[in-house]
């Protein structure tokens, strides 16, 4: 797969978010997909993702985070980048 076929996205959450297993649960699903990056709590009460991979991975991960999650979650900002191929697996960032 060629590098700019992947990309970036940078995601953050806010809802009640933090206290509910909210990285863990998103740390536990992206190991189901081809996807690397982060995942942390923000000191304002939001979650912020960080995710690369293909665009049709990060989409069906995201649903499938959406999916488990989202009832806890109330609202989602989203910016999309050309990948920096910085991660090598998907952590929990504190």
């Amino acid at each position: 797969m060629s590098e700019d076929s992947r990309e970036q996205r940078d995601v953050c959450y806010a809802g009640r978010v933090q206290g509910v297993g909210f990285r863990y649960t998103v740390r536990s699903v992206a190991a189901r997909f081809g996807v690397t990056g982060f995942v942390r709590n923000l000191s304002d009460g939001r979650v912020q993702l960080v995710v690369e991979g293909t665009r049709d991975e990060i989409a069906a991960f995201l649903d499938a985070v959406r999916s488990e999650m989202g009832h806890y979650i109330r609202d989602v900002q989203e910016i999309a980048r050309p990948a920096a191929g910085l991660f090598r697996s998907f952590e929990i960032r504190h």
